[in-house]
């Protein structure tokens, strides 16, 4: 603990000179009470048992002040003067500031400068651009904390907790960074602006975001001059890392590219702080007017257009600690009426139109694909009529048939044995090939029934054979006779003759050779007849 006390003599922990270090980071210089404010807000609602606001002022920034001591005892932090109403300021030192942007993983070349001696005139911009970052930031504090507290100082800290929230962390805000219109970055040439906060929280709705705060000793030209300074930054350009030519300010900072015709520069956001002798409800308007060729957009259907415009924004500081950046207290210059932060800095109207296009064309494409399906209904069921209209009806009893009656009634690929009464329905048809059995003791001649087996067999052959002689086509025992094939089987002498004509045939050869049909019987051959005449054309 000796050891402690002596490198840290004031009992600071690291804890609270990290706090120290973040927030003079950022702002640069700044009182105990500020960084208090900022880095652990939830002291403000403690040591209410003080007897005046003085004494708990010191008990609650005591533990920051006891920090900074440390820090300056370290060669980071020291004394820059006092404010008009006595407050010690505490600002950074050069090693101060490298240590601070370790502490904010920010690059050093983007920490700005010490500001030694901001404090050597009381201040006061300083001050207020202080309370417009904790305005805007609005710090919650945490009640978790405040358990030993009384009940009123618990009731306050949850008002706080539930009202409208901030914008970003400390880290998202920056302050004195120089925007030039000429030299570089890090050696900015004359002619250029100096931005007293840069705003950047994505994660909030706010890419980018330039913050001028007046404590209204400048006139309206004087600050109309200055945004002359941005639009000069705004339309320089440079190349990037990859060699593109891009805006000066896109090389350090990100935001949207914006929508085709309408890509406005990143805005600027005035903070009036009412202590000077100028009436900010008269500066406003007159400012207004000497830059309305920096702000005014382009009338369209409902909303304007602000492509290669500036949006600029006022507000009074009061109005910003009472309301918050949620709160309907920014004027964006050309509008009617006031908006939250958001709104002011967006085109909401042109989001409502593209909304309502979004959704014209989505109603449009369902509507398409409504009466494409309707069509494809209309087409599918016209289909099924026409079909309907061609389905047979059986000859017999004039039922319709169905799909598979059919399909199978119709079949002509090979291999699919053809149909023996296409044009009866399944019912009757089953009927018919069972009339064609004969019945027990009936021997009467009736064609035979068609099993499947032969029904294949006769499918390999395109056409029913027709003799050569008569033209009679042939009957199915005809046929199967003559294509009777296998050995065991005797070999048709006349194949291309129906049964009547071969019968004829025989009869004619048994006419004219009286012997022939006994000779074939006991197996003797009959003699092959060498003359001429009509009966040669029966020769073997």
């Amino acid at each position: 603990m000796a050891g402690k006390r002596k490198t840290n003599p004031a009992g600071s922990s690291n804890d609270l000179r990290g706090d120290v270090l973040r927030v003079l980071g950022v702002l640069k210089v700044a009182t105990a009470d500020q960084v208090q404010r900022v880095a652990r807000p939830h002291l403000s609602y403690r040591h209410s048992d003080k007897a005046t606001p003085s004494e708990q002022k010191t008990a609650r920034t005591a533990a920051h002040a006891g920090a900074l001591a440390d820090l300056r005892k370290h060669g980071l932090a020291e004394n820059g003067g006092r404010t008009r109403q006595g407050e010690v300021l505490r600002n950074l030192t050069l090693k101060g500031l490298e240590a601070a942007s370790h502490e904010l993983r920010r690059p050093l070349s983007e920490m700005g400068s010490t500001a030694r001696g901001a404090g050597s005139s009381g201040a006061s911009h300083p001050m207020a651009v202080n309370e417009t970052v904790i305005a805007m930031l609005r710090p919650k504090p945490d009640v978790a904390l405040l358990a030993d507290e009384p009940a009123e100082a618990v009731a306050a800290a949850r008002a706080v907790v539930d009202g409208p929230g901030g914008i970003g962390t400390l880290a998202s805000y920056a302050t004195e960074v120089p925007l030039p219109a000429t030299g570089t970055w890090n050696a900015p040439g004359k002619g250029g602006a100096q931005a007293d906060i840069v705003l950047t929280a994505p994660q909030d709705g706010v890419p980018l975001l330039f913050i001028e705060v007046d404590n209204c000793h400048e006139t309206a030209e004087e600050i109309a001059a200055k945004l002359e300074k941005y639009a000069r930054f705004y339309r320089r350009r440079m190349k990037d890392a990859d060699g593109k030519e891009c805006p000066m300010w896109r090389t350090r900072w990100t935001a949207p590219e914006g929508r085709y015709g309408d890509m406005p520069h990143p805005p600027v956001l005035l903070v009036f702080n009412h202590i000077g002798a100028r009436d900010p409800n008269r500066t406003v308007p007159r400012l207004a007017d000497l830059t309305r060729h920096l702000w005014a957009g382009e009338r369209e259907d409902g909303y304007h257009l602000y492509d290669g415009k500036i949006p600029i924004v006022a507000t009074g500081l009061r109005n910003l600690r009472e309301h918050g950046p949620a709160g309907p207290v920014f004027w964006r210059f050309g509008r009617p009426g006031n908006q939250t932060l958001l709104e002011a800095i967006g085109n909401p109207r042109r989001d409502a139109a593209d909304a309502r296009a979004r959704e014209e064309a989505r109603a449009r494409q369902d509507e398409y694909q409504a009466q494409v399906r309707r069509a494809a209904q209309e087409q599918a069921a016209k289909k099924a009529a026409e079909r309907e209209a061609r389905r047979p009806v059986c000859a017999d009893c004039g039922a319709k048939f169905t799909d598979e009656r059919w399909e199978a009634a119709q079949a002509t690929n090979r291999g699919t044995p053809k149909d023996t009464h296409p044009h009866l329905c399944d019912h009757c048809m089953h009927r018919a090939n069972t009339a064609k059995v004969p019945a027990p003791g009936n021997q009467g001649h009736l064609e035979p029934v068609r099993d499947g087996a032969w029904q294949q067999h006769f499918q390999r052959h395109g056409r029913r054979p027709v003799c050569t002689n008569c033209g009679a086509e042939f009957t199915d025992e005809r046929w199967r006779a003559v294509e009777r094939v296998g050995w065991g089987g005797a070999q048709e002498p006349r194949p291309s003759l129906c049964e009547d004509c071969d019968r004829q045939a025989v009869t004619e050869v048994q006419q004219a050779w009286p012997g022939a049909h006994r000779q074939q019987e006991h197996g003797q051959a009959v003699p092959e007849q060498k003359g001429g005449g009509w009966l040669a054309r029966f020769r073997s």
